[in-house]
C-alpha cells in the first residue's frame, strides 16, 4: 500500500529555479533507437545515433547510424512522444546527413582499408525510401552539408588515418580533399562535382590536410576543418580556396590535466595548447563557431568564434568547462586528454535570439549560448544529453532542439543510445538539479552517493570509490532552486593526508556536530568494509574513529557491502546492498552496531523478485517512527522496474545476534520513483543512491552519476514531499 504524500510535486516542478518564467530549453522526449529496429530483430546489438538532420517540416528526424549501416527515421509530430519509422540499408557506413524537403543526401564510407579509401554520396526520397541518385566520392566521406540555397552539397572527404600505424602520426596517404556536387531540379548531378584539393596549406602534415566537418553559409562559402593539421579553410562556391589559416593555440589555466588519480583537482595548466577544431557552424556569412574537441596533439576545452579571414573574434577558454564541472558533469578519467571534448557546434535563431549549441562529447552536455554579439555570447543554460552527444538539428519554426548521442552501452548493460528532444519554452529551466556554482571555491563533484539532513535543513553528500583518492563531504542547500553545492569538507587522516582507498556510500550525524560514513569496500580491491567516524572538519578520529567489520560479517561478505548508515540513539544501522553468502534468496542484511556496548547484530530486509538483473539497497534514513530504505534493480531507461522508497516500522527493528537465524522485517511501500525519473524528459537512470530527510519531513531524493564514466553525467536531486503526511 503506497503513502499519500501531502505534495507528490514531480522533479519537473522542483526544479523551477525562478519566480518569473523566462524562455529555456527544457527536454521534452528521449527516443532509444534500438527501438527502431524490425519486431524480431537482434536488439542486443550496438546502434548508435551520429548525424541528425530534419525535414522541411520538422516533423521527421534522419539519423545515421554506423553499427547497423543504415539511415533511421523518427517521427516527432507530436514532439513530445517520438514514434519510430524503422531503419534503411544504406549499403555500407554513413558518415553524415543533411536534407533539402524531403530528401535526404547521406555520405556513405565504403572503404576496404586505410589505404585504399572509397565512399559515395547518395541520396534518396525519405517518404517511399526509395534511393534517387549516387555518387562515387573516391574517398571517404566524413561530413555533408547542403547550402542553403539548395544548389549543391559539400562533403569532406576525409580518408583517414589508421591511428594504430605508427602511432597514429600524419601524413598517411591518400589525401583527402573536398568535393562540391551541384544538385540540378534537387538531384545529384555527379558529372559537374568539383574536387577541390586542400593540400599544401597546413604546416602540420600539408600532404594530408585529413579535413573532418564542413559548412556552408549564405554565400555559398564552405568552411573547413582540417582537424588533425589544426588548420582551417574557406572555399568559394566555384572551389578555390579563399582563405586559410592555422586554428592557433590557447593557454588553459586552472585545469585538472592528470588522469586515473580518482580527484579532482583544478590547479594545473596546459601552455599552448592546439585548438584542433572537430565541428564547424557559420553563425552569419563573416563568422564561424569551432569545437575544439582535439584529435592528435591538442584540444583546448573550449570553442571559438573566427572571422573568415582567420581573426578569432572569441574564445571561450576554460569557461565552458568550468560551468560543466560546477554541475558535476566534468569527466575525470578524460583530464590527461581533452577534457569535456567540446566536439559538435550548431546554430540557429530563436524568436529574435541567434543562439549557438555546443556539445561536449564526453561531458554528455549540451551549452546553450545568446550570440547576439558574436564578439561576447552569454552562456544561457546548461542542458543534460544521453551519453556521448555527437550531432544537434535546430528546429526554430517548432521552438525544437534535437541532439544525437551516439553511445550504447549495450554490452555493459548500462544505458542504450538516444535520440533527446528539447522545446523552448516560456518556462523556468529544469536542469542542472544541483551546482555549486556561486560557492567560494571551483567545487568538482560527481558520483554521490549517501545523504543525510540536519537540524537547520541542510543536506550533506558523499562521493564514491570513483573518487576513492579525494573522499569527500559536500554541504547542500535544498533551500535554493536549483540546490547548491555551498562547501566540501575533504575526509582526512590524522596526518592531514587525505583518507585514500575510501568508498563512501553512506553518511549519518554523530549528534556531536560530526559524522560517521559508511564505506562499502572491495576486499579484491583492497577497499575494507568499514565504518569511520569523521570530525566536523574532515579527520578521521583517532584509532576509535575506524570501526572494522566483526569476523562473523567478514566470514560471509561478498563485494556488495554497506550502501547506507543511519543512527538511532546509540545503534548505527547499515543497509548491505544484495545477499552475502548466508542470506537467503532475496534477503539482505540491515546491520546494527551498538556504539556503546561494541555489540553487533541484524535483521532480514525481504527486497522484490527482480525482473531482470538484481535488485538491492542503496539507502537507509531513521525518521520518527521508521526506517526509510531505497530499494532499486540495475536496470536503465525502458527497461527500469523497481526504483522505490519503502519504510520498516522502529519496532521491527530488533537486531538479533549474528551467525543464527534473523527476523525479517516488515515494510510499506511509501514512493514508486519511476514516474519523478522520466518526469524530466530523460531516460531513467538507474542508480538511487541517496535519500534525506529534512526535520519538517520534506524528503530529498538523489541519484549517482557514476563519475561521468560511461554514464550521461546527469544528477537528479529532488524533493518527493513530506513523509509524515497521512501518518
Amino acid at each position: 500500500m503506497s503513502l499519500r504524500f501531502a505534495c507528490l510535486t514531480s522533479a519537473l516542478a522542483l526544479t523551477a529555479g525562478q519566480a518569473v518564467a523566462e524562455m529555456n530549453f527544457n527536454r521534452i522526449a528521449s527516443f532509444p533507437v534500438v527501438k527502431n529496429m524490425v519486431e524480431g530483430a537482434d536488439t542486443n546489438r550496438e546502434t548508435s545515433p551520429e548525424i541528425i538532420a530534419a525535414t522541411a517540416d520538422g516533423t521527421t528526424l534522419v539519423y545515421t547510424d554506423s553499427p547497423l549501416g543504415a539511415i533511421g527515421m523518427v517521427d516527432i509530430t507530436d514532439p513530445a512522444n517520438p514514434a519510430p519509422l524503422g531503419t534503411m540499408d544504406v549499403g555500407g557506413e554513413p558518415t553524415s546527413v543533411g536534407i533539402i524537403g524531403t530528401t535526404a543526401f547521406v555520405g556513405v564510407n565504403t572503404s576496404d582499408s586505410y589505404t585504399a579509401p572509397s565512399g559515395k554520396l547518395i541520396s534518396f526520397d525519405i517518404a517511399d525510401r526509395a534511393e534517387t541518385g549516387a555518387c562515387d566520392l573516391g574517398g571517404q566521406p566524413d561530413s555533408v552539408a547542403i547550402a542553403p540555397d539548395g544548389s549543391f552539397v559539400a562533403v569532406a572527404i576525409e580518408n583517414e588515418r589508421d591511428e594504430d600505424l605508427n602511432g597514429g602520426l600524419i601524413p598517411q596517404l591518400p589525401a583527402g580533399s573536398l568535393a562540391l556536387v551541384p544538385l540540378k531540379d534537387g538531384a545529384l548531378d555527379c558529372s559537374a562535382m568539383k574536387m577541390t584539393s586542400l593540400t599544401g596549406l597546413a604546416q602540420v602534415a600539408p600532404t594530408d590536410p585529413e579535413p573532418e566537418f564542413v559548412d556552408i553559409n549564405g554565400l555559398g562559402e564552405t568552411v573547413i576543418t582540417l582537424q588533425e593539421n589544426n588548420h582551417i579553410a574557406v572555399v568559394d562556391k566555384n572551389g578555390t580556396v579563399i582563405s586559410h589559416f592555422s586554428a592557433g593555440a590557447v593557454d588553459l589555466d586552472g585545469i585538472d590535466a592528470t588522469d586515473e588519480r580518482g580527484a579532482l583537482i583544478f590547479t594545473e595548466n596546459q601552455q599552448g595548447r592546439l585548438r584542433e577544431p572537430d565541428a564547424v557552424k557559420w553563425i552569419d556569412d563573416d563568422h564561424f563557431a569551432t569545437a575544439n574537441e582535439g584529435d592528435y596533439e591538442g584540444g583546448s576545452r573550449g570553442w571559438t568564434i573566427f572571422h573568415k579571414d582567420g581573426t578569432v573574434v572569441y574564445e571561450n577558454g576554460t569557461a565552458f568547462e568550468k560551468a560543466i564541472i560546477q554541475i558535476g558533469h566534468y569527466p575525470d578519467k578524460r583530464s590527461d586528454s581533452k577534457g569535456v571534448e567540446p566536439e559538435s557546434v550548431t546554430a540557429a535563431t530563436f524568436g529574435d535570439t541567434p543562439m549557438i549549441f555546443v556539445g561536449a562529447e564526453r561531458a554528455s552536455v549540451v551549452g546553450v549560448y545568446d550570440a547576439t554579439d558574436p564578439a561576447h555570447p552569454v552562456l544561457k543554460q546548461l542542458l543534460p544529453s544521453g551519453v556521448g552527444p555527437e550531432g544537434y538539428v535546430a528546429i526554430p519554426d517548432r521552438n525544437l532542439l534535437i541532439s544525437a548521442n551516439e553511445k550504447d552501452l549495450i554490452e555493459d548493460g548500462g544505458p542504450r543510445a538516444h535520440v533527446m528532444i528539447y522545446e523552448y519554452q516560456d518556462a523556468p529551466a529544469t536542469y542542472p538539479h544541483l551546482t555549486s556554482e556561486g560557492a567560494d571555491e571551483l567545487i568538482g563533484w560527481g558520483a554521490l552517493s549517501g545523504l543525510v539532513a540536519d537540524e537547520d535543513g541542510m543536506i550533506y553528500a558523499v562521493n564514491d570509490s570513483f573518487y576513492g583518492f579525494q573522499p569527500s563531504i559536500f554541504k547542500i542547500d535544498p533551500s535554493q532552486k536549483p540546490a547548491r553545492i555551498v562547501d566540501v569538507i575533504r575526509v582526512h587522516r590524522q596526518d592531514g593526508n587525505p583518507a585514500q582507498k575510501l568508498d563512501l556510500e553512506g553518511i549519518t550525524l554523530d549528534g556531536k556536530g560530526g559524522f560517521y560514513v559508511a564505506s562499502e569496500g572491495r576486499t579484491d580491491r583492497l577497499i575494507p568494509h568499514a565504518i569511520y567516524h569523521v570530525a566536523a572538519d574532515g579527520k578521521i578520529k583517532d584509532r576509535k574513529g575506524e570501526i572494522g567489520l566483526p569476523p562473523e560479517l567478514m566470514a560471509v561478505e561478498k563485494r556488495f557491502g554497506f550502501e547506507g548508515i543511519t543512527r538511532v540513539g546509540d545503534t548505527l544501522w547499515m543497509a548491505v546492498q544484495r545477499e552475502w553468502k548466508d542470506d537467503p534468496k532475496n534477503h539482505v542484511k540491515l546491520v546494527a552496531y551498538n556504539l556503546d556496548t561494541k555489540e553487533w547484530g541484524a535483521v532480514h530486509y525481504p527486497k522484490e523478485e527482480p525482473a531482470k538483473g538484481w535488485i538491492g539497497l542503496s539507502e537507509i534514513v531513521a525518521f520518527g517512527d521508521y526506517v526509510y530504505v531505497i530499494e532499486r534493480d540495475n536496470q536503465h531507461d525502458h527497461r527500469a522496474v523497481t526504483k522505490k522508497v519503502y519504510r520498516i516500522p522502529l519496532s521491527d527493528m530488533t537486531p538479533a545476534p549474528l551467525g543464527g537465524d534473523l527476523p525479517v522485517v516488515s515494510k510499506e511501500e511509501v514512493r514508486d520513483l519511476l514516474p519523478d525519473l522520466s518526469s524530466t524528459g530523460g531516460y531513467v537512470l538507474d542508480k538511487i543512491e541517496g535519500l534525506a530527510i529534512l526535520p519538517s519531513g520534506e524528503a530529498f531524493v538523489m541519484t549517482d552519476n557514476d563519475g561521468v564514466d560511461d554514464a550521461s553525467g546527469e544528477t537528479m536531486f529532488w524533493s518527493i514531499g513530506s513523509v509524515t503526511a497521512g501518518n
